[in-house]
């Protein structure tokens, strides 16, 4: 019984692999198509900061530089070379004026969101692939996982990112 649970596990954990391997790979491939199909306006490190913005949802400019673990001098530097290309904006916090959150842009939406296409091409798949009630399951292994069994990145960090942002100004 323990060999077959090993096994299992290591399927497990191969396959988990791969399909992260898949996501992050497809990111690249489109990251580097949007470099071949026009200027690119955005540099690789640009490009994975707008990413990181979209991604914690409307961060103030603190929390973009702890999470990417830079001086918040680096970050302001950063961040104004995007806001000057018109990716984010800054918006004055409705709880404290003196703080501001980043958000995404319309342009952001339009040449940069690279990998929200990918995966709702890959939902709808899933959607397709499995009946209703293996749905119900993997929607529930997958909250399981979001909010219990990765606390490194905390879920209220990227919550809303799977549809419209959530509000927390």
């Amino acid at each position: 019984m323990i060999a077959e649970n090993k096994q299992f596990d290591n399927k497990l954990e191969a396959n988990f692999a791969e399909i992260y391997a898949k996501f992050k790979i497809h990111f690249y491939q489109e990251m580097f198509s949007q470099l071949h199909e026009r200027e690119a306006s955005l540099t690789t490190v640009e490009t994975l900061c707008v990413e990181t913005i979209h991604a914690l949802n409307n961060p103030t400019v603190n929390e973009f530089a702890s999470f990417i673990k830079i001086s918040p001098p680096n970050a302001a530097y950063k961040i104004n070379s995007l806001i000057s290309k018109g990716y984010i904006k800054k918006v004055r916090s409705a709880d404290d004026k003196r703080e501001y959150h980043l958000m995404v842009t319309d342009k952001y939406y339009e040449y940069y969101n690279l990998s929200r296409t990918y995966v709702n091409r890959v939902m709808e798949r899933i959607r397709e692939y499995f009946p209703a009630e293996q749905l119900a399951v993997i929607t529930k292994f997958l909250q399981v996982i979001n909010h219990e069994l990765m606390p490194e990145i905390p879920a209220h960090l990227v919550a809303g990112v799977a549809g419209q942002p959530v509000e927390k100004m």
